[in-house]
Formats: structure tokens, sequence, C-alpha cells
């Protein structure tokens, strides 16, 4: 019986998100205070204990979390992608999870997130400042592409140079976490790179 029990737990907490199932392993488990959590799981403790609240729930109902079919993915990371675009913050707020969180990956060498971004209308915005950021750069354009599996996109500069990717984490109808990497040492490989620095400093 116990064994039983043990492995229905296990099943369950394969059905939430890696920062859900961390956060919540952390809290509840092993007795955390939520400022640990949020250090180790790298987010904010508000954030923290979104995530907990969050995975207790699916927990507790037994609900396994909502895979999209790969055309219900692609479909939103098309609405996803054309919010960004026209800088629709509603329409971009609805596709966010209530605790997304937003990642960014510089490895030192170029300017990124100094921490993660937590929360659907603090990542709407800045993913909206990005944006506007990139049509200053004179021509960047978005195009979808697949990332370890899943939905994601690049950004291309005027040249057709490689900026950064997006890799989209999609459960339960919403984008759940994103990440976007513009370390060179990631990116060098999928082909002729941006001068990201000169990119921030508005030349080409």
């Amino acid at each position: 019986m116990a064994d039983s029990l043990s492995m229905a737990f296990l099943l369950l907490l394969e059905r939430l998100s890696p920062e859900q199932r961390a956060a919540f392993l952390l809290r509840e488990v092993f007795d955390y205070p939520y400022g640990d959590v949020a250090r180790i799981v790298d987010t904010s403790e508000a954030n923290a204990r979104q995530l907990v609240s969050r995975a207790r729930r699916q927990v507790e109902e037994g609900r396994p979390r909502y895979e999209p079919s790969q055309e219900l993915r692609d479909e939103l990371t098309r609405r996803f992608l054309a919010a960004i675009e026209e800088g629709d913050l509603a329409g971009l707020e609805d596709l966010l999870a209530e605790d997304v969180v937003l990642h960014g990956d510089g490895g030192g060498k170029v300017p990124a997130l100094a921490r993660p971004v937590s929360g659907r209308k603090r990542v709407a915005r800045t993913l909206l400042a990005w944006a506007r950021a990139g049509r200053r750069f004179g021509g960047a354009t978005v195009r979808p592409v697949v990332v370890n599996g899943q939905p994601g996109a690049i950004t291309l500069d005027r040249e057709g140079r490689l900026i950064n990717v997006f890799a989209l984490q999609i459960a339960d109808g919403r984008v759940q976490a994103l990440s976007s990497v513009v370390n060179p040492d990631k990116l060098g490989h999928l082909g002729p790179l941006a001068d990201y620095a000169a990119l921030i400093k508005g030349r080409s």
C-alpha cells in the first residue's frame, strides 16, 4: 500500500512543471523557508510562494497538467509572437500563466536579465519593451522555430544575423516559462551572430 501511494505521489509530481516541482518539494517535503526556496529556484520569494501554492493545488486535486497538441502549441506560439509584434499588452498577458517566469542568459558576455522576471504583467511588459528596442535596432525580425522540441523563436537583425533565441514552456493552455538566450557561447553554432554590443549602442 505504501509503495502504491508513493508511486501515485511521484506520478502527480511528474505532472508539475520543473520549477513547480522543485519549489513544492523544497517547501512541502524538506520544509525550507520560502526565502531559501526562492534562492534555490532562482526566483523572487513572492513567485516561490505562487509556485508552491499552484503545485499544492494541483497535487491535492490530482489534476494532470494539460499538455496541448503540437497544433495548439503552434497556434499559441503564433498568437504570442503576434501580440508582441503588435504591442498588444492585454492579448499577451492573456497568453501567459499567472506565475510565468522569464529567464535571460547572457553568460556574462552580453547584457541580459540580472535575475528572472516573474508574474504575468511584469513579463508581458518586459517582452514588449524588448520588442520596442528591437525595432530601434533597425529591422529586427522574429521567426518561429522549434527549440529542443519545444516551441520558440529567433530574433534576427536586418542582415539576418542571430540576436537571440526564445524557448517557451507551454502547459494548461498558457506559456508557463520563457528563456531568452543571448549568450554567444550557446548561439555560435547556429550561424552568424549579430554584434550585440553595437545593437545596444544603436549601431548595426
